[in-house]
């Protein structure tokens, strides 16, 4: 009872069959396939201008040296000796 047999699947592909024909069940696997091959080409081309557009963003031909962000250093008072940092 569990389980269905051989027979009981062969009777529900009769009256999905009659049902809908073959016709309008290979029509709807071909739509379908065309429908997951134009998916997968827009996800391509999605991926193909995210990668364009990264590489438009990058400045082209500019090379940044290390920024100096270093204060000036103070003048040194009179009379004080500055020793060097261990």
């Amino acid at each position: 009872m569990g389980s269905f047999s051989i027979w009981h699947w062969a009777v529900v592909l009769l009256v999905v069959l009659l049902l809908f024909g073959s016709g309008k069940i290979s029509g709807l696997m071909g739509d379908l396939a065309t429908g997951i091959k134009s998916f997968k080409k827009n996800m391509k081309e999605d991926e193909t201008e995210a990668s364009m557009a990264a590489d438009a963003a990058k400045p082209a031909g500019t090379i940044q040296g290390p920024a100096t962000t270093a204060a000036p250093a103070a003048p040194a008072q009179a009379g004080t000796t500055t020793r060097p940092a261990a």
